[in-house]
């Protein structure tokens, strides 16, 4: 594979991240690369700091690899700069690369797309809201990890996105999809049904911006164990009974602790209001997740009976 040789441009930004190293003390440098460089000698002028490289293009992913360097594989180059970079900075957290707590410096191109002419320094902390896998370890379920990932790194782009500048409230219920549909009926029409499976991938661009657009939208979107979208626009009709739960959450919030606690599906939630994400498992709210200027916490909560008559 031929590599393409470091422009004096991209040879500066290097040195003077390599300075500013020691002013901010970075986890590591995080480069969005859209050409196949020489990522041995890209470490080797870095020296003691993590190098992660951060692309779609499948040329730049192999040389990564051949180089032995850290990868973060991307989706699409269809978005934003600004978008991409925030997606690398997600998986790595999720991939445990970084912590949510790490500053990093990070090299990308602001301008011209193949050309790295920008450099950041980021405080993931003050900046992400996002789930380690550590996180989502704590649930005991048998949903694979990826799925819960996806479909929560999803429901935290609705919440702090909302659509076409809308807050948007939402809720997905993912595994168990056999015994959690028979708990549910239609409440809008179902914009996934009839679809072939590669269709419904939630790994899927295409999915995902269907999703973010039919949240707006009554209704729940149930996830089977693998991401696949089995229905869209379900009403929840399981029972409420023995259940606590925050005071001051909705009908949204307590469908997804009754369908929880009947089943031993996951549900998260997007609250309208705020975009806080919550993930519920067997009725109780074992996550919440903030919008992206407030740190992801573990919360004690005050509780209170079902409302009267559920």
């Amino acid at each position: 594979m031929q590599r393409k040789p470091l422009s004096p441009a991209v040879a500066g930004l290097l040195s003077a991240a390599q300075r500013m190293v020691k002013e901010v003390n970075p986890s590591a440098i995080v480069m969005l690369a859209e050409l196949p460089y020489d990522f041995q000698e890209i470490r080797k002028k870095l020296r003691r700091v993590r190098l992660l490289v951060a692309s779609d293009n499948p040329d730049v992913q192999r040389a990564v690899t051949a180089d032995d360097v850290d990868l973060v594989q991307l989706d699409s180059s269809s978005e934003t700069r600004q978008v991409q970079l925030s997606q690398a900075l997600i998986e790595a957290i999720a991939d445990e690369h970084l912590e949510s707590g790490d500053t990093i410096i990070a090299l990308y191109s602001g301008y011209e797309r193949d050309a790295i002419d920008s450099l950041s320094v980021i405080n993931l902390h003050e900046h992400l809201a996002r789930l380690t896998s550590r996180d989502l370890q704590r649930l005991e379920t048998k949903v694979p990890l990826e799925t819960l990932r996806s479909v929560v790194d999803l429901a935290v782009e609705i919440g702090r996105e909302g659509r076409e500048g809308k807050a948007v409230g939402t809720m997905f219920v993912v595994g168990s999809h056999r015994k959690v549909q028979p708990l549910s009926r239609e409440g809008v029409h179902d914009n996934f049904r009839g679809y072939p499976r590669k269709e419904r991938e939630l790994r899927n661009p295409r999915v995902r911006e269907s999703i973010k657009e039919i949240a707006q939208l009554d209704g729940a979107f149930v996830v089977s164990s693998d991401g696949i979208v089995q229905s869209a626009g379900r009403i929840l009709v399981a029972p409420a009974r023995g259940l606590t739960l925050s005071k001051g959450l909705g009908a949204r919030h307590w469908a997804a602790a009754a369908i929880t606690k009947t089943t031993p599906a996951v549900a998260i939630t997007v609250s309208e209001s705020n975009g806080t994400v919550r993930i519920f498992q067997d009725g109780r709210v074992m996550l919440r997740i903030e919008p992206m200027d407030r740190a992801m916490t573990w919360h004690d909560v005050e509780t209170e009976p079902p409302p009267p008559g559920d």
